[in-house]
């Protein structure tokens, strides 16, 4: 019985995969233990400014995103002879790295002792749960399920209202408000 709970967990995690490098995918990234980092302003920033130099620097063009509390989904994808899933590796290394060191120089985070030896391994900084879990966008009514869903993250956690209303989110983009990034609408 052992491998069976091997191959069917190998063949569930062998779906989250970047096969069609011209694809547009839905992505989670999530926080190590589902910790609440991006409660504070600053961090959240420091994601928005990574995902901006992502933008301008490494082609990635992102469809739709939102910043929540411990996680942000994206839909994106790459263009030009950049690869997705390096341009994730490193998105989430330097946003790791900046992360951390914004940590320990910020003065009135109360929980800096326990975030940074959460954070720091035998190997160096682990912000990120490992993978991003891509889900290919294959057709319009997967594409059109993963951009509500996105945009309803903040609904759903009682964050807001109405989508819209978040400003950590492209929903305001959606509705021909400014958003914080520059975003292709699919």
């Amino acid at each position: 019985s052992h491998f069976t709970i091997t191959r069917d967990f190998l063949c569930f995690m062998s779906r989250y995969k970047f096969r069609n490098p011209i694809a547009s995918y839905f992505i989670t990234i999530s926080v190590q233990q589902w910790v609440d980092l991006f409660s504070r302003p600053v961090y959240r920033h420091i994601l928005l400014k990574n995902l901006r130099y992502c933008q301008n620097h490494k082609g990635l063009v992102i469809h739709a995103w939102v910043i929540m509390t411990n996680h942000l989904h994206l839909i994106v994808r790459s263009e030009g002879n950049h690869s997705l899933p390096l341009i994730m590796r490193d998105f989430k290394k330097h946003c790791s790295k900046e992360l951390y060191a914004e940590i320990a120089k910020h003065p009135k985070e109360s929980r800096r002792t326990w975030l940074l030896s959460l954070l720091k391994q035998e190997k160096g900084i682990r912000l990120w749960q490992f993978g991003n879990h891509p889900i290919e966008l294959f057709n319009t009514q997967v594409a059109q399920q993963k951009l509500n869903y996105l945009h309803l993250n903040p609904v759903k956690a009682e964050i807001v209202e109405h989508p819209e209303e978040y400003l950590y989110s492209s929903a305001r983009d959606y509705v021909g408000k400014p958003g914080l990034l520059e975003v292709e609408m699919i």
